[in-house]
């Protein structure tokens, strides 16, 4: 059996993944969305399949944005025979004076959830997260469709979270293949974060990570036919 976890990040949600669940449905794998559960979807927590066929080479594949597997099962990442990072980082504040604006800006943010300021905080994130993209480019998700009651509890709890990671890479199988993706003009993830998750996953891995980095590409990499990119590029590493 071909499995995909997906996992969306900070104040998105699983309908983010809409047109990568569709592809890859379209190519016999099975997919299951994780969700937090910060607008009104509720929270689900996906693991994987049991396959008794021992003939059929297992492939458990993790496709994850930014904050995403961080918010995964630990067994899900261990257990996992290829990860997919979209814009993520081990530790989204490194060591440094480069991390005291960052600081700053997640205490501000917590501070301003259940306020009046809310929305106008959540819609500059989302201007960030899409730059150099027009913030039009994303049409749902619970910035734009609302906060539920228990979501902006969650939503506050995973921005301690966020402030709090530290070692991602250790919950990822050494044999597993990686794929990292980033967007040079990220205005969310700093290049010390993307720097280190790298580095950690050199000294990590029994095989070294592939890396992309596109000229053109934000938070939110809305990169054309990335989602086949992907998929051709677990065609290559089975």
């Amino acid at each position: 059996m071909r499995q995909i976890i997906a996992m969306h990040g900070w104040a998105s949600d699983s309908n983010s993944w809409d047109l990568w669940r569709d592809y890859f449905q379209a190519k016999k794998w099975h997919w299951q969305n994780g969700e937090r559960g910060y607008g009104h979807l509720l929270p689900q927590s996906p693991s994987w399949k049991l396959d008794f066929d021992l003939k059929v080479h297992k492939r458990r594949v993790v496709i994850s944005h930014s904050l995403g597997p961080h918010l995964l099962n630990k067994r899900v990442l261990k257990n996992a025979t290829d990860v997919v990072l979209l814009g993520s980082f081990s530790r989204f504040l490194p060591e440094g004076l480069a991390n005291r604006s960052l600081i700053t800006g997640l205490k501000g943010m917590k501070q301003q959830l259940g306020t009046s300021q809310e929305k106008l905080m959540l819609k500059s994130f989302l201007t960030k997260a899409c730059y150099p993209e027009k913030v039009t480019s994303v049409t749902s998700g619970p910035i734009l469709e609302g906060l539920s009651f228990e979501g902006r509890y969650r939503l506050k709890d995973d921005l301690n979270l966020l402030s709090q990671a530290s070692d991602l890479v250790s919950k990822i199988s050494t044999k597993a293949k990686v794929l990292v993706v980033d967007g040079q003009q990220d205005a969310i993830v700093i290049n010390a974060a993307k720097s280190d998750l790298l580095e950690d996953l050199l000294d990590h891995l029994q095989s070294p990570p592939t890396h992309w980095n596109f000229s053109n590409a934000g938070h939110t990499l809305l990169v054309p036919d990335l989602i086949e990119k992907v998929h051709y590029w677990l065609e290559l590493s089975q």
